[in-house]
């Protein structure tokens, strides 16, 4: 791991919340995108903040907006800093000030409505990071090549196919790495003309990864403009006309889990015999709310590349290529390819005469997501047998192929989706 001589202490790092997030819908449908339970046990912002503890990097502002109630708790009762430390977690909710009175308008806007306490932290760098993307990445890296380049700011990249490079921001860059060209989600081959770099047939593209590290100073400067709403559109390519704007480039796992079909993609990658992303390297752990739960009770069980999470209780199931999540219960039940995110410490109860929660005797589900607290009858199958592509019912969606039962749903007796 890089070593940049204590000025990680100098960094600020700013975590985006995200907006709507319709293209996850419906696990965003009541809560933020960094809110989604992910991996069985974790949530999304516990990636960008273990890489940022683990990086050096403790002092973050997590700015929110939209459905935020089970993200503030979950930050609040998860990270705990000592007396003697100088890291912290704090939430910049959308307010209305004297200053201004809109909601964020982009994610340049959400830092701007939040400069001044920005400003007056302790620091000379600005880490900007999205809530919603899953990897590994020590910051320190950045920073050191920030450092060396003496870059206004710096951009991560990833190397990318032209079938990748439509739904992210695309950048050139000259011999040196200073990025000269930043366009945003170039979608088609004209659009795409003049990106590709020499020697990397395979992937000759660089996507912007949305994070950034700016010189305070420069951050202000190019945050003054108060039409410049987001980074990619706005910011970036203003500041590569300018300033020196310098490209990271990051060759690791990571995954934009934007949509639903990236969702479930990135979960998949987790349980394959050798995937590529894990969150097992003790030398780089990733926190999460500590729930202090029993070990999982298996009886009669088959389970083949799954990941099955504490508290869970299994009678005679059959579990493939999935992910079990914390205290779920299931009782002769097949679940394959799926991502099951399991149920809260005390759910309500269900509505009069339905299942108890969790999955019933004799149900198969293939190909799903299913949200928490979520109450599955007997017998019910869950499958996508006609292929569809999107559609909406009781208590469940399909989107992208992937059928999403909702979270506290509730699917009785002898159904098929």
């Amino acid at each position: 791991m890089a070593v940049v001589l204590g000025r990680e202490q100098d960094v600020i790092t700013v975590i985006l919340g995200g907006g709507r997030g319709n293209r996850l819908d419906p696990l965003t449908r009541d809560r933020a995108k960094p809110a989604v339970p992910i991996a069985g046990k974790y949530r999304l912002i516990d990636i960008p903040i273990s890489n940022g503890i683990n990086s050096g990097m403790e002092r973050m502002f997590v700015l929110t907006q939209f459905n935020s109630v089970s993200l503030h708790r979950h930050i609040v009762r998860t990270y705990k800093f000592d007396l003697f430390s100088r890291g912290f977690v704090q939430i910049l909710a959308a307010q209305q000030t004297p200053r201004g009175e809109m909601w964020f308008q982009g994610t340049a806007d959400a830092v701007r409505q939040n400069l001044e306490i920005i400003i007056e932290s302790r620091g000379d760098f600005v880490l900007i990071l999205s809530g919603d993307h899953m990897y590994r990445m020590d910051y320190r890296n950045i920073l050191r090549e920030h450092l060396e380049s003496g870059a206004d700011v710096s951009v991560a990249a990833l190397p990318c196919t032209a079938a990748e490079i439509g739904g992210f921001g695309a950048i050139r860059v000259d011999p040196t790495g200073r990025i000269v060209e930043f366009r945003e989600k170039p979608k088609d081959e004209a659009a795409r003309a003049g990106l590709e770099r020499q020697g990397t047939p395979e992937k000759p593209y660089l996507a912007s990864m949305g994070i950034y590290l700016f010189n305070k100073a420069f951050l202000v400067e190019s945050l003054a403009n108060p039409t410049r709403h987001d980074f990619g559109q706005h910011v970036l390519p203003a500041a590569v006309d300018g300033a020196k704007v310098q490209a990271h480039l990051f060759d690791g796992y990571w995954r934009d889990i934007g949509t639903i079909r990236a969702f479930y993609d990135a979960h998949m990658d987790l349980v394959k015999l050798e995937p590529p992303f894990t969150f097992n390297d003790p030398s780089w752990p990733f926190y999460t709310h500590p729930r202090y739960l029993p070990g999982s009770r298996l009886n009669g069980v088959r389970v083949n590349r799954s990941i099955v999470s504490e508290g869970t209780t299994l009678e005679e199931c059959t579990v493939e290529d999935s992910i079990v999540g914390v205290r779920t219960s299931m009782n002769r039940a097949t679940v394959r390819r799926s991502l099951i995110m399991g149920s809260d410490p005390y759910p309500p109860d269900g509505p009069p005469g339905s299942p108890p929660l969790g999955i019933g005797e004799g149900s198969l589900i293939q190909d799903a997501i299913v949200d928490k607290n979520a109450r599955i009858g007997q017998n019910v199958r869950i499958v996508n047998k006609s292929g569809v592509d999107e559609a909406d019912g009781e208590g469940w969606s399909i989107r992208e192929g992937i059928i999403v039962v909702k979270k506290n749903a509730v699917i009785p007796d002898g159904t098929t989706i």
